[in-house]
C-alpha cells in the first residue's frame, strides 16, 4: 500500500478537502503533528509522498520552533527520492526555502478571500491547468517567499508575488489554502490565535465579511480543489526522473 507522510504544525490547520481525495485513492496517511510532538524524528523513506501543511510559525524561528530544521532536512530527503511533495502555506515556505529561495515577513498580509492570477506556465501546468486565469481563493498568511530559481512560477497575487510553484513534476509550494471546507473556515475564525492575527492587527476585514464571502466562493473553491487534488494523487504513477537540488 502507497503511503503518504503528513507534517501538521497546528490542529486547526489539517487536510480538509485533501483528506478524502487521498482515502478515496487508497493512500494511507500517517500524521506528524509536531504541535503535539516537537521533538519526533521522522522518516521518509518508507513513505511514497509527503504533504506539509500550514502553521503559525517562520521558516525564520527554527531557533524556537526546532521541528523546522528537522522538516527541512525531510524535505530535501523526499526531494532526493523524487516522490510526490505538496507544501501549503508555511508548508510551501519550508519547501521554497529548502529550494534555496529567501522567506520573509510580507509587507502586507493576506487574509480571506483573495484573487490570485495564473501566471501563462500556471494556465498550462498539470495541476492547476483547469484553473480560470484570476480565481478567488482563501487565505491566512503574513510570510512570504521568492520562486525558487530552479522552480517554475504558476500565481502570483497583488500582494504576495510568491502564490504557487512547482519544482520537477511532482512538487508543488502552495502559498493559498485550496484545502479548507465549512468546518475549517469557520474553525479559524473561531481560534483565538486566528482571530486576533486576522482582525486585531488587519483592519480590511471582519469576520461577518469572510463568513459571507465563504458562502459566495467557497463552492467554486472546493470544485478547483477536488480536480487539483486528484491531479495531485495522479503524480504517485509518474515515473522518477533525475532533478537537481537548489543551493541556499
Amino acid at each position: 500500500m502507497r503511503k503518504v507522510l503528513v507534517f501538521q504544525h497546528v490542529a486547526h490547520k489539517i487536510l480538509g478537502t485533501l483528506n478524502p481525495t487521498l482515502k478515496g485513492s487508497g493512500l494511507n496517511m500517517r500524521y506528524v503533528n509536531f504541535e503535539r510532538t516537537p521533538d519526533e524524528q521522522p522518516s521518509v523513506q518508507k513513505y511514497n509522498g509527503l504533504i506539509i501543511l500550514g502553521g503559525h510559525m517562520g521558516v525564520y524561528e527554527a531557533e524556537k520552533y526546532k521541528h523546522i530544521k528537522v522538516e527541512m532536512q525531510l524535505i530535501e530527503e523526499a526531494l532526493k527520492k523524487e516522490i510526490p511533495i505538496l507544501g501549503i502555506c508555511l508548508g510551501a515556505q519550508l519547501l521554497a526555502h529548502v529550494l534555496g529561495a529567501d522567506v520573509k515577513k510580507n509587507h502586507e498580509k493576506e487574509i480571506g478571500w483573495c484573487d490570485i492570477d495564473l501566471t501563462e506556465d500556471g494556465l498550462q501546468d498539470p495541476l492547476l491547468s483547469h484553473f480560470r486565469p484570476r480565481e478567488k481563493i482563501f487565505q491566512l498568511h503574513g510570510d512570504t517567499f521568492d520562486i525558487p530559481k530552479s522552480a517554475v512560477h504558476l500565481a502570483k497575487s497583488d500582494v504576495c508575488h510568491g502564490q504557487a510553484f512547482r519544482y520537477g513534476d511532482k512538487v508543488y509550494g502552495l502559498q493559498f489554502h485550496l484545502e479548507v471546507d465549512q468546518p475549517m473556515i469557520q474553525r479559524w475564525l473561531d481560534n483565538p490565535r486566528n482571530y486576533d492575527e486576522m482582525f486585531s492587527t488587519h483592519q480590511n476585514f471582519s469576520k461577518d465579511q469572510i463568513s459571507l464571502e465563504t458562502q459566495e466562493f467557497l463552492p467554486h473553491s472546493m470544485d478547483l480543489s477536488r480536480q487539483t487534488f486528484e491531479k495531485f494523487v495522479g503524480l504517485f504513477s509518474l515515473k522518477q526522473k533525475s532533478i537537481r537540488l537548489g543551493s541556499r
